[in-house]
């Protein structure tokens, strides 16, 4: 693609969902970066509530473990009140064990990343991959 119709294209907007605060951050500032329109939620309530104030994000990057509601219990919430249905769902979590891979998997998420294995810089070229296929 050349460089005008890469400028035309219009900025992916990411809602990222983490409880934790220093993550949230540092994953939000590695998007804008990247070229990314970002949208932070701390943890899966606010998210829920962002969606239901009408935010229409492409990509929702979501933490599993969070107090509160889980990730998968977000999925769950946001499949069953059709509250993104355009948006693409992937999950960034510590939680790599290939049941957990699978639950998110089959709940509809788009991709499943452990954030263990991958510095912020490779989960924004993971998540670029996952949405372009």
């Amino acid at each position: 693609m050349n460089n005008m119709a890469e400028k035309n294209k219009k900025k992916k907007l990411v809602l990222i969902i983490d409880d934790d605060k220093f993550l949230l951050d540092m994953y939000a500032t590695k998007f804008e970066q990247s070229g990314f329109e970002v949208e932070a939620a701390l943890g899966a309530a606010e998210g829920i509530e962002k969606l239901k104030g009408g935010l229409a994000p492409d990509i929702i990057i979501t933490d599993v473990l969070m107090p509160a509601l889980d990730g998968f219990a977000f999925i769950e919430k946001v499949k069953e009140e059709k509250l993104a249905p355009a948006s693409k769902i992937i999950i960034l979590s510590n939680k790599g064990e290939k049941a957990d891979v699978d639950k998110g998997m089959s709940l509809g998420a788009a991709g499943y990343i452990v954030k263990a294995s991958a510095i912020p810089s490779e989960v924004v070229k993971r998540v670029d991959e996952i949405v372009s296929s």
